[in-house]
C-alpha cells in the first residue's frame, strides 16, 4: 500500500476505533419501534457487502480455482472454497447469538464480568466480546489489505464499516449491559488497533486474505440480519430500503 494510502487506513482505524468509544452516548438509537438510524446504518454495511465485498471474494475465489495447485483440502480446494467459508463466518456468529441469548435466559442479571452486572454469564459474556474482538480485528486489517486500492475505497470501506459498528455496538450494549459499558467496548476498541498494526506489519498470501474477506462478510451479513429480524425491534423498511439504494448506488459509480 503506498505511503499516503497507509496513513489515511491508520487515520480511519482511529475512527473505527473511536465509534465504540462514543457510541453508547448516542441515546437516540436505543428508542422502540427500532431507531430508523439503526436500520439505515445496517442496509449500508449490506449493501457494502453484497456490491463489494462478494464481488471481491468472488474474484479471489476464480484465482484459486484457477490455481494449479490449491493450498486447502478437499471440499474446500473447489469452486466454492471461499463462500462456504462466508458461509462459516455466518454461522458461527449466528451460534454467539444464540449461546448468549440462552445465558441471559438463564443467568437473570446478577453475573458479573470486567466488574461489572451482565445478563449473561461471565463465560458467555467473554466469548462474545473475544469473537467481535477477533472480528474488529479482521475489519481493521483490512483496512489495509484490500484489492481495491486508493482513498475513495478506503472511505467507502470505513463509511460501511463504522455504521455496522454502530449497529454492532448496540446489539452488544444490549445484551450484555454494564460489563459491555465498562470493559467489553474497550476491548473492541483495542482490538481495532490490534488489526491496524497487523495489517502494517504482516502480509499473508492472497489465498488466506480471501479465506479472512469471505469469514468477514459472512458474519457481518449476520450482524446485521439478527439486529434487523426480531418483531420486537420494529426495524424501520422505508430507512433500510433508502439506506440499501443509495449505498449500492454510490459503490457502483465510483
Amino acid at each position: 500500500m503506498a505511503a499516503t494510502s497507509t496513513g489515511v487506513a491508520v487515520l480511519l482505524a482511529g475512527g473505527l476505533a473511536a465509534v465504540h468509544a462514543v457510541a453508547g452516548r448516542l441515546r437516540f438509537l436505543t428508542s422502540i419501534p427500532r431507531s430508523q438510524y439503526l436500520s439505515l446504518a445496517g442496509s449500508v454495511s449490506v449493501a457494502y457487502v453484497f456490491a463489494h465485498l462478494l464481488p471481491e471474494v468472488t474474484a479471489r475465489q476464480a484465482e484459486l480455482a484457477a490455481a494449479a495447485e490449491s493450498p486447502l483440502p478437499g471440499v474446500f480446494a473447489g469452486e466454492q472454497a471461499l463462500f462456504t467459508v462466508a458461509l462459516a463466518g455466518f454461522a458461527v456468529f449466528y451460534a454467539l447469538e444464540q449461546l448468549a441469548a440462552r445465558s441471559r435466559r438463564r443467568s437473570g442479571p446478577g453475573a458479573v464480568a470486567g466488574g461489572a452486572t451482565t445478563p449473561t454469564s461471565e463465560r458467555v459474556f467473554w466469548l462474545h466480546i473475544g469473537s467481535f474482538a477477533v472480528y474488529n480485528v479482521l475489519v481493521g486489517y483490512f483496512l489495509f489489505h484490500r484489492e481495491a486500492t486508493g482513498t475513495v475505497a478506503l472511505l467507502l470501506y470505513f463509511v460501511a464499516m463504522a455504521l455496522h459498528f454502530v449497529v454492532n455496538d448496540h446489539g452488544l450494549r444490549e445484551r450484555h449491559r454494564a460489563a459491555y459499558s465498562r470493559i467489553g467496548r474497550w476491548v473492541l476498541v483495542a482490538s481495532i488497533g490490534c488489526g491496524a498494526l497487523v495489517g502494517v506489519l504482516v502480509a499473508v498470501s492472497t489465498t488466506v486474505l480471501g479465506l479472512l474477506l469471505a469469514f468477514l462478510a459472512g458474519g457481518v451479513i449476520l450482524n446485521v440480519i439478527k439486529e434487523e429480524l426480531p418483531e420486537e425491534r420494529e426495524s424501520s423498511v422505508p430507512a433500510f430500503a433508502v439506506g440499501l439504494v443509495g449505498y449500492t448506488a454510490i459503490l457502483l459509480s465510483v
